[in-house]
């Protein structure tokens, strides 16, 4: 672990939900979810006072009114929404120009250049006070040596949270959490290790290799060095990353959300079947959408670790997909098109694999590829 790194990680709190609540005083300390009014909507975003209820992002409404009948509904409002993140954007990079963005309210900002003049303290209040002075928001800030002990660290004291973990302290803040803290161990992976008594970050970095080994193979070494707070991934601004996609324009516009998931999946599968054959892996997923009145918008996502796994690609690009069409329902798209950015090297590939399984069926594919051509053979939505 390099000893002067400081890195933050800034996460918006409940942030459509709080941009409602903030532009309408009715909405202030009620339980409101953001997303589709219709039964098929999913829950963009929930209010805090709505989250005690169970209801969280990505669940369908009808399942999120079940837990909380007295819950405020509001159509997704996205233009409104960008601009805020805009002025959020031109905060973080007040403090640096390595600002590396997760999402419209979510990043990584490099602050090791001015930690030689400021307390870590000292910058993570600075943040939060000037997000606030610019959008009435609150936000929860995370602050450590490296990318994976910050975004931990912005999570333990949420909402309007700043937490600072210094490399002194990493295992004594990372070891009572559970293993799936660790982005990346999905729940298959912790069941898997649960089993085998391991259910805590320490448990996970005091445990033989030899335990490890059925869980997550060669990479058993690797996990270990996460579990003990071990990232040495930097902080790139997304202009500066390569990426690689694949989009379809359709001859008739399609509304129908199956059709849609099928188109998504095979282009997924050509972007994953490409990251493979040039021995990539990726960090991040995006989703380009182009409705029939020509408006282009795109959504993307982190990933830890980063991957080349089809169906992983597929799961986060429908996801996101999906939540876009939670958010403008009716819509009618005219183009498809999912990309990856955050290219390395497919060293680092399965650290995590929830389902080893899937990376046996993309090495099939990829053979029956190579001797019959790239069009022999596709997925399944």
């Amino acid at each position: 672990m390099t000893a002067d790194r400081l890195i933050a990680h800034v996460d918006m709190d409940a942030f459509y939900a709080s941009v409602e609540q903030r532009d309408n005083p009715e909405l202030r300390g009620q339980p409101v979810i953001v997303g589709g009014l219709g039964d098929r909507g999913v829950v963009a975003a929930a209010s805090y006072e709505v989250r005690r209820f169970g209801v969280r992002s990505a669940m369908p409404v009808r399942d999120a009114m079940r837990r909380c009948p007295e819950a405020i509904r509001v159509r997704p409002r996205m233009a409104v929404y960008r601009g805020v993140s805009k002025q959020i954007f031109y905060v973080f990079r007040e403090f640096s120009p390595l600002v590396e963005g997760l999402s419209l309210d979510e990043a990584f900002i490099d602050l090791t250049r001015l930690s030689k003049k400021r307390s870590a303290n000292e910058l993570g209040l600075q943040i939060k006070q000037r997000i606030h002075a610019e959008t009435s928001l609150t936000a929860s800030v995370g602050i450590g040596p490296n990318k994976l002990v910050a975004k931990i660290a912005s999570d333990l004291e949420k909402p309007d949270g700043l937490c600072i973990v210094s490399r002194h302290h990493v295992s004594e803040i990372l070891d009572p959490l559970p293993v799936r803290t660790i982005s990346g161990i999905g729940p298959q992976t912790g069941k898997r290790l649960a089993k085998l008594g391991i259910r805590t970050i320490e448990e996970l970095r005091q445990a033989s290799p030899d335990r490890l080994q059925p869980v997550f193979g060669r990479y058993s070494h690797r996990i270990q060095q996460r579990a003990r707070g071990i990232d040495d991934r930097e902080v790139v601004a997304y202009s500066e990353r390569k990426s690689i996609s694949s989009e379809e324009t359709f001859d008739k516009d399609i509304a129908d959300r199956d059709e849609l998931v099928r188109q998504l999946a095979a282009l997924a599968d050509g972007v994953a079947a490409t990251l493979r054959k040039k021995k990539l892996v990726a960090e991040v997923v995006n989703v380009k959408i182009r409705t029939h009145e020509f408006v282009t918008r795109s959504r993307q996502r982190h990933l830890a670790p980063a991957v080349n796994d089809s169906g992983v690609i597929d799961r986060v690009a429908r996801e996101l997909l999906e939540q876009w069409l939670a958010e403008n329902p009716g819509a009618k798209l005219r183009l498809l098109g999912v990309g990856v950015a955050g290219l390395q090297p497919a060293r680092q590939l399965g650290l995590f694999q929830d389902t080893p399984e899937t990376t046996g069926l993309d090495q099939a594919l990829d053979t029956i590829r190579a001797r019959f051509g790239d069009d022999s053979i596709r997925r399944g939505g």
